[in-house]
């Protein structure tokens, strides 16, 4: 079994997308759809990237994107209508064409991990559609991020189903 880190452990890293779960994101068993689970945290990575150049609408102005590879997810406790949520998010690593990062959905209602994304995700060149080589300066900025997320005091919660290649 996977050890995960505390929600004390999580909160020293910055807060992403700070919100209460609305009434329509909730499914007929009464919590949060597996949708919102993956979108939040798939917005809260997007959030963690525009800090580090990858802006949202780097497709438009610089012909480049970020897309996801590949996704292992964990859900560890129900959120519900009405619970206070944020993101948080651990970069693992990069490669010349891929990174590697961990996104964690807490409830900081409860002060409880929710849920756990671990995600590949690709640079790719907007004009061939193919992966291509990170630019220089975000190749720096995800290095910089990684560099200190290896720092953090407590173990990176891998799944073991992916990696960078």
């Amino acid at each position: 079994m996977t050890a995960h880190p505390t929600y004390d452990d999580l909160v020293a890293l910055p807060p992403l997308l700070p919100q209460v779960v609305p009434a329509p994101f909730e499914d007929i068993n009464g919590h949060l759809n597996i949708r919102h689970y993956v979108g939040i945290a798939s917005e809260g990575l997007d959030e963690a990237l525009a800090k580090l150049g990858i802006p949202q609408n780097w497709p438009t102005t610089a012909g480049q994107a970020v897309f996801s590879a590949e996704h292992h997810m964990t859900y560890l406790a129900e959120l519900r209508t009405g619970d206070h949520i944020s993101v948080r998010v651990r970069l693992i690593g990069r490669s010349e064409r891929a990174a590697h990062a961990l996104v964690y959905l807490l409830d900081d209602t409860h002060q409880q991990l929710s849920y756990v994304m671990e995600e590949v995700f690709l640079h790719v060149d907007m004009e061939s559609r193919r992966t291509a080589p990170w630019p220089d300066d975000v190749a720096a900025a995800l290095d910089e991020q990684v560099a200190g997320d290896v720092d953090l005091p407590w173990p990176a919660d891998l799944s073991g189903s992916m990696a960078l290649r």
